[in-house]
């Protein structure tokens, strides 16, 4: 690893993305990685406040896109200040078209690491095609629909556990009475969920999380009313827990098993934990987990089974934990996920953004040697204006070179900071 490699890691406003990318920066920068990480939930107040407002909802819209904008804005100038090699964008951060489009024309590499399902959240059609690298947590059919919308650097980067947070924890008397319980479930209240846990209810079951609003089956399950759980307080709950439970979400109820692909950072977290849980089997689990690391069912009708069965069973449970405890920290953390992106973006791509820095008086001189090389190329003679130099760079096609991506830099700076000279 680049001692000298410099990466911007740009957080969402709000939402499950969140926690990751937190964990993300975490991990790059125990790699001894140069950070900065850009705090977008700084804006979050600021930007749900304009829907308070007394304004029509088009005018609300407006202000949000300005907002949204200015934004953008404070990020290009962290861009500035700080240089980076690489700009890592989680879901849902605030990315619009235009920064994305300013960035390309600077060289600057993006990645963006799409932790959501496709399929729900479609946004990905829009701004998928101006990252330079594209990272998600499922495969084909995505795989392909990304190609046809012309991005074709995508990365399969499943989720992960972070070893230094999720670690196993020793509770207190007084926290062990407040979070024990045989089955516990930590999350939303999706739909297939409220059918799923309704024949639980009668059990020393207890359901932590938000949007169980309007729940009266299990009312007498959820805790705190359903208050959100900081991630520092689910890891309570977790290692309290006999049981934890592991369905993954779906907003349909024909099938409260979903059967779906993509493997959720619980899995990954509670193993990491050496806490027991029970998920719903997915199609890209067997690559990430052996059958002997995890238990899984297919059906509601299986999960009530393997409930009754594992709790009759201390030291299948214990096993399986030790199993998916070695198998996390040895192959799924979040500093092999990015170490995987970094090498991905290097070997596989070619893209130098490990270029390593050299002493100034060496950079000086080939500074020098590199413009008039360009002047050369760009058959611009030597009295040429900065100007004329920059609009015949923007008309080449093909990938730009250290001093052409300077000069476009510069060029943006002057733009923003002197207008209209």
């Amino acid at each position: 690893m680049a001692d000298n490699l410099r990466v911007l890691v740009v957080l969402p406003m709000y939402g499950g993305s969140l926690p990751i990318g937190r964990y993300v920066a975490r991990a790059l920068e125990e790699q001894g990685i140069s950070l900065r990480v850009f705090e977008a939930p700084e804006f979050y107040s600021a930007f749900t406040g304009l829907r308070k407002l007394d304004l029509a909802p088009e005018q609300i819209t407006a202000l949000e896109h300005s907002f949204l904008q200015l934004v953008g804005q404070a990020i290009f100038a962290h861009v500035q200040s700080f240089e980076p090699h690489l700009v890592l964008a989680l879901a849902q951060a605030p990315m619009g078209k235009s920064l994305l489009q300013r960035l390309r024309r600077l060289g600057i590499r993006t990645a963006m690491w799409f932790v959501e399902d496709f399929a729900l959240f479609q946004y990905w059609k829009l701004y998928a095609p101006l990252y330079d690298v594209f990272c998600v947590i499922q495969k084909e059919p995505f795989f392909e629909k990304l190609s046809q919308i012309g991005q074709n650097n995508v990365l399969y980067l499943p989720l992960a556990a972070q070893p230094d947070f999720h670690t196993p924890c020793k509770l207190s008397n007084e926290e062990q009475n407040l979070y024990a319980a045989d089955i516990a479930f930590l999350g939303a209240g999706y739909p297939n969920r409220r059918l799923a846990f309704r024949p639980l209810a009668g059990k020393n079951f207890k359901i932590w999380g938000s949007d169980w609003e309007g729940e009266q089956i299990l009312a007498a399950n959820i805790q705190r009313q359903g208050q959100r759980i900081s991630p520092e307080e689910s890891r309570k709950i977790y290692c309290a827990s006999t049981i934890n439970l592991n369905l993954h979400s779906s907003i349909h109820t024909d099938s409260l098993v979903s059967h779906g692909d993509f493997v959720n950072p619980r899995t990954f977290e509670l193993a990491a934990m050496g806490a027991f849980q029970l998920v719903d089997r997915r199609s890209l689990l067997p690559e990430l987990f052996a059958e002997d690391e995890m238990a899984t069912f297919d059906s509601v009708e299986e999960m009530y089974t393997q409930i009754d069965h594992y709790l009759r069973h201390p030291e299948e449970r214990a096993a399986i934990c030790e199993k998916a405890q070695k198998r996390v920290l040895t192959s799924h953390t979040y500093a092999r996920r990015m170490q995987t992106l970094l090498d991905y973006i290097k070997h596989e791509l070619g893209f130098p953004i490990f270029a390593q820095d050299t002493q100034s008086a060496k950079t000086d001189a080939r500074t020098e040697a590199d413009i008039a090389d360009l002047l050369q190329k760009l058959a611009a003679g030597p009295h040429a204006t900065f100007e004329d130099v920059v609009a015949r760079i923007r008309r080449q096609s093909g990938r730009l070179s250290p001093t052409e991506t300077a000069l476009l830099f510069l060029d943006e700076w002057r733009k923003l900071y002197f207008p209209g000279k």
